[in-house]
């Protein structure tokens, strides 16, 4: 192994999304001495310089008018263009969002192996190998690549990120060589969010399904998510029907999650919707249906009404965390 390149985002002006800080971390599990280097195309020099923390000394941050708007496509190649200078063999990502649009392009601009959507990842004297679900989560498969170069996108919120020190990195900046070609993008569009949590980031969610049985009874959900201080969720059925926005879909055509606690209220827990949160840590399912799926996963279940059950829940959790 003779680099390791690891994409990082940034959340904010001060820090990095966690899931920039797990795949560093992923890294340094399987680096067996190999330099390690962060790669982001934006951010804060403040924010940039906490991937010291996890054991990264090096950012490099690149620089050009084509990285003004974020493109899937110019990253790619900034990325692309940087692993080339330095003879880099390993490429790690989070399988968030952008990991997902630039992951595929690195692997085809590299010619190199992808392995997605990793769950855990070793060091065979020097080959890594990885461990991925498949079958929508039914089974797990070890896999590994036999090109020169890898691209590792990991499934977020499965490796824990470790804080090992308090060293800043420091940053130097790359200027790759685009043009408009590079920088396509279809549509950009800004939602504010309000402050509120994205299910890919949150350590606690609660999810509504179909059972909520429409937009008007979703306050339900939202009071008992800020009661845990959570993060806000919906099924497949939900966002399709338009209650919720596409942002809080859980599930393989949503987000995969892997919360410390996911709360699924009216869910009944479809193949596609297990696949994305049945990693969770602690399940606690709430359905009038005792023989719906769900309770198959959940490592708590309620059987009633969820319009009956979340008030009372909500209650009993106030008093308890607030008094």
């Amino acid at each position: 192994m003779k680099h390791i390149i690891v994409y990082i985002e940034a959340k904010d002006a001060q820090s990095l999304k966690r899931t920039s800080y797990e795949a560093l971390t992923a890294a340094q599990s399987i680096a067996g001495g190999a330099p390690i280097t962060a790669f982001a195309v934006g951010g804060t020099e403040q924010a940039l310089q906490t991937a010291g923390h996890y054991g990264v000394q090096s950012v490099v941050l690149a620089q050009h008018d084509q990285l003004g708007t974020y493109s899937s496509t110019a990253a790619a190649e900034a990325l692309a263009q940087y692993a080339r200078s330095i003879n880099a063999d390993i490429i790690m990502l989070s399988g968030n969002a952008s990991g997902k649009e630039i992951a595929p392009r690195l692997s085809v601009k590299l010619k190199a192996g992808l392995l997605p959507d990793c769950i855990a990842l070793s060091n065979d004297s020097g080959a890594v190998n990885a461990t991925r679900p498949v079958y929508a989560g039914k089974a797990q498969i070890n896999v590994s690549s036999t090109t020169d170069g890898t691209i590792i996108a990991l499934r977020p919120n499965v490796f824990t990120a470790k804080n090992i020190g308090s060293t800043a990195a420091s940053i130097t900046t790359f200027t790759p060589d685009l043009n408009p070609q590079h920088a396509r993008v279809l549509a950009i569009s800004t939602v504010k969010n309000e402050g509120k949590l994205d299910v890919a980031e949150a350590d606690i969610i609660v999810s509504g399904g179909r059972g909520m049985k429409g937009p008007e009874h979703f306050p339900l959900v939202e009071q008992l998510a800020s009661t845990l201080g959570a993060a806000v969720g919906a099924s497949r059925a939900v966002v399709d029907a338009g209650w919720r926005p596409h942002g809080e879909q859980v599930g393989q055509t949503g987000k995969t999650v892997s919360p410390s606690l996911y709360v699924a209220c009216g869910i009944s827990g479809a193949v596609q919707h297990l696949a994305g949160m049945s990693s969770s840590k602690f399940i606690l399912a709430i359905n009038k249906d005792k023989d719906a799926p769900i309770f198959k996963v959940a490592d708590y279940g309620i059987v009633g009404d969820v319009f009956e059950v979340l008030p009372i829940l909500d209650a009993t959790l106030k008093t308890m965390l607030h008094g």
